[in-house]
């Protein structure tokens, strides 16, 4: 069981984000079962890039070194990074022009 870290998907995030980024990940032949979720890697992923520590010093909790840098290399050799931030963003751009005009038909 993870800890959870402020780096944290929460599971409102989680569900908006795992079909994303499910889309989005190159197929990959499973040589074997992995021992860690998706979430769990993503948010080894983003504590490291939040707390900018090496691999190497990632809390025991998170997935092993070799997994989670394997991974995010291989994702974002496969533009899943880049892509995940283009959808991401148009979602907020739609929801900001969604808000800005009820507020304008509201006043």
């Amino acid at each position: 069981m993870l800890m959870g870290y402020s780096s944290d998907l929460t599971d409102a995030e989680w569900e908006i984000f795992e079909p994303l980024l499910l889309e989005r990940l190159p197929t990959k032949k499973q040589t074997r079962p992995t021992n860690w979720t998706k979430r769990e890697i993503f948010n080894g992923i983003l504590y490291q890039l939040k707390n900018g520590c090496n691999w190497q010093d990632l809390p025991k909790d998170f997935p092993h070194i070799l997994p989670s840098i394997g991974t995010c290399i291989q994702w974002r050799a496969g533009g899943v990074f880049e892509e995940l931030m283009s959808v991401l963003h148009g979602q907020v751009r739609e929801q900001v022009k969604k808000t800005a005009l009820d507020d304008a038909r509201h006043h």
